[in-house]
């Protein structure tokens, strides 16, 4: 992480001094494409599991409402700089906030705990051995059963999260991308348009902490099957109204209902193979997120060109929660053999 960020560093220093068009997609590449798992997904949210057992959940979610609410300030002090200076001056400066970050990263951040003797917030330490024959008929324990990528990979429950992701973060980018232009065509201002929009992010992130402290509660895979439900009923009334005030209501209430979707299914994960190899795992099913990501915003202008109109980004929408959900339904927390759990240490 320390390493990362000296190079994102970097490359928003070119940024700020290209003279050259492709300064700018060659420092953006190596910076989105290094910044992005280890600084913002995979890694992040690798530390969090591996250092918290109880509360585990609602840490995912406060590592998760980061991006997007920091990201949003970010852009207004961007702004702010470059209405003082230029922009050219605000990345130099994030380019000095990203070296000097390096240094908290390398002083503070560890990979898991037992790195510097400790143990996760919320573990006891073991009198009896967890591999007896009197605990190897019990339930599931998935941090004491060390489920390997490989291992974890030949389970349905795994590319059935996968792909319920995939297609969630599809929608997500679908639609998103589009409702500005919808609010505005529909004959609100850019500027209400935006808000609406700002308002939506910022309630998606703000529910990451409340699913993830409810996960700690109940079971994450019966979260994820209510809250998408919920994000059909409110994406199926995008096809009743015609925008204006009642669409930026309903934009405004589709961020807080889809909120918590992307992240529900890391806790699932999480829940399901433990924090050995979570990161392995997580990095299973970040490529299929970044091509979600990247086809999302494709698919909704292509919808949009042939048809002339939003209905059918709403229908496809619809079509994809839906087959997410029954890909939740059936992802049901596997069970390591008994004869691979003898076979491993105990941590």
């Amino acid at each position: 992480m320390p390493l990362t960020s000296i190079i994102v560093g970097g490359c928003f220093f070119w940024i700020g001094g290209m003279t050259a068009v492709w300064h700018f997609y060659v420092a953006y590449i190596i910076a989105r494409g290094l910044g992005n798992p280890v600084l913002i997904g995979v890694m992040p949210r690798t530390v969090a599991v591996n250092f918290f057992e109880r509360k585990r959940n609602l840490v995912l979610g406060i590592v998760s409402m980061a991006r997007p609410c920091f990201g949003a300030i970010n852009v207004q002090l961007i702004t702010l700089v470059s209405a003082w200076s230029s922009w050219r001056t605000a990345y130099k400066l994030l380019g000095v906030y990203s070296i000097i970050l390096a240094l908290p990263l390398l002083i503070f951040v560890r990979k898991d705990p037992e790195s510097i003797g400790l143990l996760p917030d919320g573990t006891e330490k073991n009198i009896s051995p967890p591999d007896s024959a009197s605990n190897l008929g019990k339930g599931p324990d998935t941090d004491r059963e060390i489920w390997s990528a490989g291992e974890a990979a030949k389970t349905f429950a795994l590319w059935a999260v996968v792909a319920a992701e995939f297609l969630i973060i599809l929608t997500s980018g679908t639609i998103g991308f589009q409702l500005v232009p919808y609010l505005h065509e529909s004959g609100l201002s850019v500027t209400m348009a935006a808000l609406a929009w700002t308002l939506s992010t910022l309630l998606n992130a703000f529910c990451n902490p409340i699913w993830g402290f409810l996960s700690d509660i109940y079971s994450p895979r019966k979260l994820v099957l209510s809250a998408l439900p919920m994000s059909l009923g409110v994406t199926s009334i995008f096809l009743v109204i015609e925008g204006g005030y009642p669409g930026f209501a309903c934009v405004v209430i589709w961020g807080a209902a889809t909120g918590g979707l992307n992240v529900l299914g890391g806790m699932i994960i999480a829940n399901y193979y433990g924090r050995h190899s979570f990161g392995s795992i997580s990095g299973i099913m970040g490529p299929f997120q970044t091509i979600g990501l990247g086809l999302g915003p494709i698919i909704g202008a292509i919808l949009y060109d042939r048809t002339g109109g939003y209905k059918q980004l709403f229908i496809f929408a619809l079509v994809a929660y839906l087959v997410a959900t029954i890909l939740f339904f059936f992802a049901r927390q596997p069970i390591l053999k008994l004869s691979q759990r003898a076979q491993k240490p105990s941590i």
